[in-house]
């Protein structure tokens, strides 16, 4: 089972607060450890320096040994409890104070030192019991262990509630994501103006869906225009078998009917092969393999495949440039240069020309078509390239309007895009650009399938 983020932070949080206030009841403990442990070591020293200097007062005013002893012992009386005293002297004196009960139990702290009187030598040893020491000791220990545990459930429950109302828009994103349907991706959330991430993935989620509805509305266009587009061959085909099969008919009829429907399904058959490299091209499926090729020399063989095309309409192909190298693939190019000269041949009147140029400049190679025809309207422009769009023009010439999105998808796969320019009455220019290659083609000729007959595009 998945853990909800909220928990886990508030998991780690009580995690860090306890080994935090863990090393700090450590470090309280021993440094007031150290610190009453330093402060004992000096009574001592005390003790031991004002019992010294008593002792050699006391000596000095010549008292026999029992009342240096008596005297020692009042002096004694101002001594801590729990601790004790001895005193050796070279000449046999012997002096000892102790409390009731053993010093040592606990523990204790001990000093030892040496001082003269005249010609005796006396051993001082002062003790002195660790157990108020350790018995405030104890009771901070039991301070600390009751504190620690409820700070740290008092800071777990307000890391919780933080925790939960800081990932509250996470939550909200979740709730948006989950609810959200292909009918519901007009559904924005409201930005949260706090300069932070969360403001940040709500912005990115909304822009996410604003995407992802372009698309949808897209694919959702592209499916309709495509029904529709295959709808007519399809009534075409089924309304002539029909008519056929109703009655007898001459030879005559029966091929004019066979004729009618081959046509039709000619029309669906390249339909359906547009279809499928366009689909192949979205996903990045369409093999292109990319090699050094002449552009000139791609230009020529392909002018001279559709140069029948164009004379039969009483059009002029021209070409322009000098030899340019780049890496790309030669069929797939070729195609965007059919598209791109079947529409110019298509749209240009009676005795004019086509021209087709290559313009190497600063490491680049633009390639371009330009028609004498009648020019697409500022209107028409921005739709262009979309699949199924034609203009009014187009529609009657009986294209799919798929032409130009095919060239438009193989020029972005090689990484550039085609570039429209075009005014009406002053016809049309497409261009593209690639990066010129170092590399030389394999061969000086290039030897491409040709194929029977060009391919009808839109405008």
């Amino acid at each position: 089972m998945t853990v909800p983020i909220r928990y886990r932070l508030t998991a780690w949080y009580a995690l860090v607060l306890f080994g935090a206030l863990a090393l700090f009841s450590g470090l309280i403990w021993f440094s007031l450890r150290s610190s009453l442990l330093r402060e004992l070591d000096r009574e001592l020293e005390n003790r031991a320096a004002q019992f010294e200097a008593y002792t050699i007062h006391e000596t000095a005013e010549g008292q026999t040994a029992e009342q240096l002893k008596d005297e020692l012992e009042e002096f004694c009386e101002a001594l801590p409890p729990q601790s004790t005293l001895r005193l050796h002297g070279s000449n046999g004196f012997e002096f000892e104070h102790a409390p009731e009960g053993d010093v040592r139990s606990g523990g204790y702290r001990e000093l030892r030192r040496q001082f003269r009187v005249g010609a005796d030598t006396f051993d001082l040893e002062l003790r002195s019991s660790l157990r108020p020491i350790h018995r405030t000791l104890e009771l901070l220990e039991i301070l600390l262990l009751s504190l620690v545990p409820a700070v740290i459930l008092i800071a777990s429950l307000g890391g919780a509630w933080l925790s939960r109302r800081a990932l509250k828009p996470v939550d909200d994103v979740t709730s948006a994501a989950r609810a959200t349907g292909i009918d519901d991706l007009c559904h924005r959330l409201p930005v949260p103006r706090t300069g932070d991430e969360l403001e940040r993935l709500t912005e990115v989620w909304n822009s996410m869906l604003e995407r992802l509805e372009s698309a949808v509305k897209t694919l959702s266009q592209f499916a309709a225009d495509a029904s529709h587009e295959l709808r007519t061959p399809l009534s075409v085909i089924r309304t002539s078998a029909e008519l056929a099969l109703r009655r007898a008919r001459t030879p005559e009829a029966y091929r004019e009917s066979l004729v009618e429907i081959s046509a039709e399904a000619e029309r669906i058959t390249q339909l359906v092969e547009d279809l499928l490299l366009l689909a192949r091209t979205d996903a990045q499926a369409a093999e292109m393999p990319k090699a050094p090729l002449d552009l000139n020399a791609l230009l020529d063989e392909t002018v001279e495949q559709i140069r029948s095309l164009a004379g039969a309409r009483g059009i002029t192909i021209r070409t322009a440039g000098s030899p340019a190298v780049v890496s790309a693939d030669a069929a797939a190019l070729r195609r965007v240069l059919l598209v791109l000269l079947d529409n110019a041949i298509k749209y240009s009147p009676p005795d004019s020309t086509v021209t087709g140029s290559i313009v190497r400049a600063d490491g680049w190679v633009t390639v371009s078509i330009e028609d004498q025809g009648p020019g697409i309207s500022a209107a028409d422009q921005p739709h262009i390239f979309k699949r199924f769009y034609q203009a009014d023009r187009a529609r009657r010439d009986g294209g799919f309007g798929l032409g130009l999105s095919l060239a438009q998808s193989i020029a972005r796969a090689h990484g550039t895009t085609i570039e429209l320019s075009s005014e009406e009455g002053a016809g049309s220019k497409f261009s593209f650009r690639l990066p010129l290659s170092d590399t030389l083609p394999a061969a000086p000729e290039l030897h491409l399938e040709m194929q029977s007959s060009p391919k009808v595009t839109k405008t």
